[in-house]
């Protein structure tokens, strides 16, 4: 493109864009006032130009005009290309001192105008917008046109003014770009003033008075794009050690001029694993190819290392059952790599800590606390020179790497920001979170609501335990949504997370159509299974199961409802055995597999 010469490398990126549809192509209109020429995509094929004016309108023509915000890529496919525009957003909050927005709105637009229209090409057309369909609901996507959201305070105070000079794609850390893969056909015709940079995670905010002084804590998730997937589909980590649902949480405390941060991470158990669904409410846990754990947590631990410096991995699954195997891998596989920089501590969650008892993660807390106060946060003074830098980090996982390593990271995190507001004399040197209510509970709703955003984006729902983190204790009515949690994660595992999984694939370009997705699964002839259904039998064990629950309510008063909740559980557990034994055969499997990292 001859226009393509002229972009500053430095130029900022538009913020505001009006889209044209013609009927042979798209115009974006700059509106902000940062340049003259309208980029034009043509929508028999998606090739790319910038154009000096808008093509001749009349009132034959009346193409369609709406605001957009954002350009987050491109998707080419033998289908034909997909432009993917942000069509809403909300400012959020700023993150040092720039303003960070949230998608809230995201449009396809479609280039395919030119492809024949054979019987092939619609079927592949067909399932290419189921795809895209599922993809315009992605959540949690957060980005700004003015700073590199993809790093942590401490890397981003340590780059130079050289690094800060570059177009903010050419600064993001790649582990973290979401649409790293849909900005290089943009990457490629040098638009830099549209490539807008993305995060999926969550970004929250939260101010509190201390005395006189005002305290602002900022809570950053960053979603890793190496092993992204959906709770079933992504297990474990692939070859080269990205793990699945590894998300890096960034707490930023700002107060009297002061700036700290603190940094966790977690992510699934770093060695080969999976759980594959099959109706069951929880399918065992298949080790796979053993011999090379050892050399793939390795190569994980080392990219933390690289990355973060010391590592401490906090192991929260139980010692029994399939999480105790998973545990005894993990233990066993880590054990060659231990030194002053790699610490591995096992703590039980569950055996420890019940349902209830979550207060007695403080036993936890005194085995780590060394570590933590050896190794510091990042500290920025008044002046803005830093005072002293965070040396390593805590690696937090249970088996989901959502609900008790949610708990946990905040408990780590609580017991972090304290130290930072004493050490800063906002906090008196006893002093607590909890002496200050108002405080205290918007810091508990801050950390349950970065649950609740990494827990839906990975299995679909809130987090489970939430309540003690929201409020502090445990609660009946917490118990009963964790209840109907685990019911809405056992259907969306089963029944919608392979369609969820083949998106996510498609958008970071690893999606590879199955030869055989066309034929049709083996199965027992006969009239149960000729009406057999996923749903239904989903729906006949919820519905057997509120009865049940229904009936023992009224058990103790009366034999009968006794009677009637056993022959419920009866019904329960012959579904379930059914379902059991023909799961394979009706759960939504993606049609995409690639484990590795591209």
């Amino acid at each position: 493109m001859d226009a393509a010469k002229d972009p500053n490398p430095s130029c900022k990126l538009h913020t505001r864009l009006r889209l044209w549809e013609f009927a042979d192509r798209y115009i974006f209109e700059p509106i902000d006032g940062l340049a003259d020429l309208y980029l034009s995509v043509s929508r028999a094929g998606g090739s790319m130009n910038l154009v000096e004016e808008l093509p001749p309108r009349s009132p034959s023509t009346n193409p369609k005009v709406q605001t957009v915000y954002g350009v987050i890529g491109v998707l080419k496919l033998a289908v034909g290309s997909y432009f993917f525009v942000v069509t809403d957003r909300d400012c959020v909050g700023s993150y040092l001192g720039h303003a960070i927005f949230k998608v809230t709105g995201l449009k396809v637009l479609r280039c395919n105008d030119s492809l024949n229209t054979s019987s092939e090409q619609k079927k592949m057309e067909s399932e290419i917008s189921e795809l895209l369909d599922a993809a315009e609901k992605t959540m949690g996507l957060y980005f700004s046109y003015d700073i590199n959201l993809t790093l942590n305070s401490q890397r981003l105070y340590d780059v130079d003014d050289e690094f800060k000079s570059r177009p903010l794609w050419r600064q993001a850390e790649p582990r973290f770009l979401w649409n790293s893969y849909l900005l290089e056909p943009l990457i490629e015709n040098k638009l830099d003033q549209y490539l807008l940079p993305v995060i999926q995670g969550s970004f929250q905010n939260i101010q509190a008075e201390v005395g006189s002084e005002k305290v602002n804590v900022t809570l950053i998730a960053r979603r890793c794009t190496g092993r992204i997937g959906t709770r079933m589909w992504r297990r474990g980590a692939d070859p080269e050690g990205y793990a699945a649902n590894f998300v890096e949480s960034e707490q930023i405390m700002q107060s009297k001029g002061y700036t700290a941060s603190y940094v966790q991470v977690r992510g699934s158990m770093p060695f080969l694993w999976e759980q594959i669904v099959d109706l069951t409410y929880k399918p065992s846990f298949d080790l796979v190819r053993q011999e090379e754990a050892p050399s793939v947590l390795e190569r994980h631990f080392k990219d933390l290392q690289k990355k973060y410096g010391a590592v401490l991995a906090v192991d929260l699954v139980n010692t029994q059952g399939g999480e105790g195997r998973l545990h005894e891998r993990y233990a066993k596989s880590i054990e060659p790599i231990l030194s002053e920089d790699v610490r591995y501590v096992h703590f039980d969650f569950h055996r420890i800590c019940g349902h209830v008892h979550f207060e007695r993660l403080s036993q936890l807390y005194e085995q780590i606390e060394d570590y933590l106060k050896k190794h510091k946060y990042f500290l920025l003074n008044e002046k803005g020179e830093k005072i002293q830098e965070q040396l390593g980090v805590v690696r937090n996982n249970c088996i989901d790497c959502l609900d008790r390593t949610n708990v946990t990271q905040s408990m780590i995190a609580r017991r972090i920001l304290e130290s930072q507001l004493q050490q800063i004399e906002v906090f008196g040197v006893n002093d607590t979170i909890t002496k200050y209510p108002a405080f205290d509970a918007s810091y508990k709703v801050l950390w349950a609501n970065h649950g609740d955003a990494i827990s839906i984006q990975y299995s679909g729902t809130p987090a489970l335990k939430g309540d003690f983190v929201r409020y502090g204790k445990r609660s009946a009515r917490g118990i009963l949504n964790d209840l109907q949690y685990s019911l809405a994660r056992y259907y969306l595992n089963n029944f919608a997370d392979g369609t969820k999984q083949d998106a996510m694939d498609l958008l970071q370009g690893r999606y590879i159509t199955s030869v055989s997705r066309d034929m049709a699964p083996p199965t027992k002839a006969g009239f149960v299974e000729s009406y057999a259904s996923a749903r239904l039998a989903f729906a006949l064990v919820s519905g057997a199961f509120m009865f049940m629950m229904m009936s023992l309510r009224h058990a103790r008063h009366d034999a009968r409802h006794l009677l009637l909740s056993l022959l419920w559980a009866g019904l329960c557990i012959g579904i379930t055995h059914f379902v059991r034994s023909n799961g394979r055969v009706f759960t939504n499997r993606p049609r995409a597999h690639k484990s590795s990292h591209p």
